[in-house]
């Protein structure tokens, strides 16, 4: 029985996650941006172990992704539980803004969104008042107008959960713990013990991202800070840290202790050169209460790998379980993809399916996956600094420049593609590069000519910041096509925006792919984890 919390709780690009409790259940969402299905759901009985039960956003019907680039979309989730009703309230940028669903049961299925008019800013959240008032709390620009760059606010209004309406006045109440703070966001409002209690990150969020609080006798008051904020950061141990971008945190309260997830990113590599590829992970530490204020991790001030039930920092032991694990290797024996998939902007099903052939995904030809159009791409989250990535696929090309293979993915601008591309009466194996915004054929080999029908494997090997690139009939059988290639490109250092890397299959139509006339059948796809570090 596990009885620790191993860090992160959810490794890989999950960041911006929200808690609460209900009927006896943990349940965490986190941010998606253009992502689809979008806004994960996991669900937990002991805070230990974790499973994803499904996505608030799973329906092409409730959301419109159409030309958003990796990093907009939906900002910031927050969910509650209130009188026998899950609620999900987040942003999509440049969209319809700030919106909320509701849900009977926290799997699904989801309300479409009300959009709530006159919410300017992002990450939306609610608090339920003993009154039976509902308070919207956001952050925007200062109303005034900003002296500085991030010179915002956090502002409250109350809300009408049946209109999605906003009534009586809003007001500004925290502009952040510190002097001239920049990107006060991810406002949560709790009350404890007759207390208002703000919880909120500042600082944005990179290496100077922070978790304060503040509190006030109502929740219209004048508020005060923390003395000791921020009450977690990293951004105190400099570029050496091992944990970084440490911030934008929610609190929940099991079995009468308190805990508070927040996100986090572990940088890796060479010293001097580390970087972090996985983005912003979601991580959980323990909370007491001393002075009417919360202290987390009270007992080194840090995120650590394990904390006991009782919260306490441990040691891991080695055949301590994860707190969620995804099956390594999916071979598309049904109808329908697990959960944890992902595509861009667009359902899959739109693009690929498992019942065309037995066995088989089939995903047919997008657009370019470096433009914001219909792209067709079925992706996973990379989960550790070291893995392999593998495939076994048969492209059926029809037009040049239909290709098909694996990716490594973390904007636009910024992927590696291990694919098989026809060239006029030649299929040609190539490794690409696209940094900047520039592609680079880094490898090629001809494979074949005079047929468009081609079956492959392909391997993709990283061990921290280098990658490998193989190629063969089978796994048994496979060649170098390059090594040593970097992989720190991946990083959000070096691409920007707030995702992770991901890895998977894809596909680019050389024609109109509207006309279907490419595909690739895909037999399996395979990612595991190297080994186990927790830092590096």
């Amino acid at each position: 029985m596990a009885t620790r919390i191993i860090n992160p709780i959810l490794p890989g690009f999950y960041p911006d996650p929200s808690i609460c409790e209900a009927g006896g259940y943990y349940y965490l969402v986190c941010s998606s941006f253009s992502y689809f299905p979008g806004l994960p759901v996991f669900k937990s009985k002991n805070l230990v172990s974790w499973e994803q039960i499904g996505n608030v956003i799973d329906r092409p019907e409730q959301l419109d992704f159409t030309g958003q680039g990796v990093s907009r979309g939906l900002f910031a989730p927050t969910i509650r539980f209130h009188e026998g009703k899950f609620y999900c309230i987040c942003t999509q940028v440049d969209k319809i803004g700030n919106f909320f669903v509701t849900a009977d049961h926290p799997e699904g299925p989801w309300s479409n969104p009300i959009q709530i008019e006159g919410a300017e800013g992002i990450d939306p959240s609610l608090f339920f008042d003993d009154d039976g008032t509902v308070w919207y709390a956001g952050t925007r620009p200062a109303p005034e107008g900003p002296k500085y760059e991030g010179n915002w606010e956090i502002w409250i209004q109350k809300i009408d959960l049946n209109t999605g309406k906003l009534y009586g006045d809003s007001k500004g109440i925290w502009r952040g713990a510190l002097k001239n703070c920049v990107w006060p966001e991810g406002p949560h409002i709790y009350k404890v013990n007759g207390m208002y209690y703000l919880l909120h990150a500042e600082g944005g969020t990179g290496a100077n991202h922070a978790v304060c609080v503040a509190r006030c006798q109502t929740i219209d008051g004048e508020w005060e800070g923390k003395p000791s904020n921020p009450i977690l950061t990293h951004r105190n141990l400099g570029n050496t840290a091992r944990i970084r971008n440490v911030g934008h945190a929610d609190l929940v309260c099991a079995d009468n202790k308190w805990w508070m997830c927040c996100l986090a990113s572990r940088p890796y590599g060479e010293a001097g050169h580390r970087f972090c590829n996985m983005g912003r992970e979601t991580f959980l530490v323990p909370v007491i209460w001393e002075d009417d204020w919360p202290v987390a991790s009270w007992e080194t001030g840090l995120v650590e790998n394990a904390y006991s039930l009782s919260g306490h920092v441990v040691a891991r032991d080695y055949d301590d379980a994860d707190a969620v694990s995804f099956p390594a290797v999916d071979d598309f024996n049904s109808d329908e993809l697990d959960s944890y998939w992902l595509s861009l902007r667009r359902p899959a099903g739109d693009f690929c399916n498992c019942k065309e052939e037995s066995g088989m995904l089939r995903i047919y030809g997008g657009e370019s996956v470096t433009g914001n159009g219909n792209v067709s791409m079925i992706l996973r989250r990379q989960t550790g600094f070291s893995y392999e990535a593998s495939a076994k696929l048969t492209a059926h090309f029809d037009e040049n420049e239909d290709a098909t293979g694996l990716i490594l993915f973390q904007n636009e601008s910024y992927n590696y593609r291990l694919q098989i591309v026809l060239k006029g009466k030649i299929i040609v194996l190539q490794l690409v590069r696209t940094q900047g915004g520039e592609e680079t054929v880094l490898a090629e080999e001809v494979m074949t000519g005079g047929r468009k029908v081609a079956p492959i494997t392909l391997r993709i090997v990283a061990e921290h910041q280098k990658l490998r690139f193989e190629y063969g009939p089978d796994e048994r059988n496979l060649m170098l096509l390059a090594e040593n290639i970097d992989a720190t490109i991946l990083s959000t250092e070096v691409a920007g925006g707030f995702v992770g890397t991901v890895v998977g299959m894809f596909a680019v139509c050389g024609g109109d792919y509207k006309e279907k006339k490419f595909y690739a059948d895909f037999d399996w796809f395979r990612y595991e984890n190297s080994g186990r570090e927790w830092i590096c």
